[in-house]
């Protein structure tokens, strides 16, 4: 078995009323069709899997994602930024499954929240470990075996445009807990980005994101 994480590519961009409270609402996984990376996840090894991961975790709150990408199947609670809530299939798009997630008051939850305040879109991406095999036609399919860590880590992927998502939110308040050293740096970030205009404006924003992270 090995690790295997996904950036999704097809990303629906929904707001709606939910308070105060911050959510992420878009494509978080996609079976039967051959993504990217040349991989294939059949449909009924994607469908058995949410099931369990339903189940096992979101019906139980457990579900947790982290903020960036990690290296292994474990979920490392010093790094949870959301929770995810729900996932189903797309009734109109049977291939599809479509999360939502609920950003943390958590440090790197707080990271996340910032970042959306501020304009940035970021991606997610799904997390699992499996077997796979090689078809006649070149593909990498996902065999039964597959077990999913998590439906989605928030990543910044530049090469994945469309894999983005937008934060929701009702109400102007949040709560930025380490205060006035973060607020000067987002500041600065802020108007590095303002001046920036057209296709470089992506790849900066990721780059801004990578050194914030690192500055904590």
């Amino acid at each position: 078995m090995r690790l295997i994480s996904e950036v999704n590519e097809n990303v629906t961009y929904i707001t709606e009323a939910n308070g105060k409270e911050l959510y992420i609402e878009g494509v978080f996984l996609q079976a039967d069709l051959k993504n990217r990376n040349g991989r294939l996840y059949p449909g009924k090894i994607m469908e058995k899997e949410v099931k369990r991961y339903t189940k096992e975790y979101i019906d139980k709150k457990r579900a947790f994602g982290e903020l960036g990408h990690p290296e292994g199947p474990t979920i490392n609670l010093e790094r949870v930024s959301h929770m995810i809530t729900e996932l189903k299939q797309d009734k109109d798009n049977p291939s599809n499954y479509l999360g939502r997630a609920k950003i943390s008051d958590t440090p790197h939850g707080n990271i996340v929240k910032t970042l959306i305040k501020e304009g940035a879109q970021l991606g997610v991406s799904s997390r699992g470990m499996g077997s796979l095999k090689a078809t006649k036609k070149g593909i990498q399919e996902v065999q039964d075996d597959f077990y999913l860590a998590t439906a989605a880590d928030i990543v910044a992927d530049p090469s994945a445009p469309d894999a983005f998502v937008n934060g929701i939110m009702e109400g102007k308040e949040w709560v930025w807990e380490n205060g006035v050293i973060a607020e000067k740096v987002i500041a600065e970030y802020k108007k590095i980005i303002e001046k920036t205009r057209g296709p470089r404006l992506t790849a900066l924003e990721a780059r801004i994101f990578e050194d914030f992270i690192g500055k904590l």
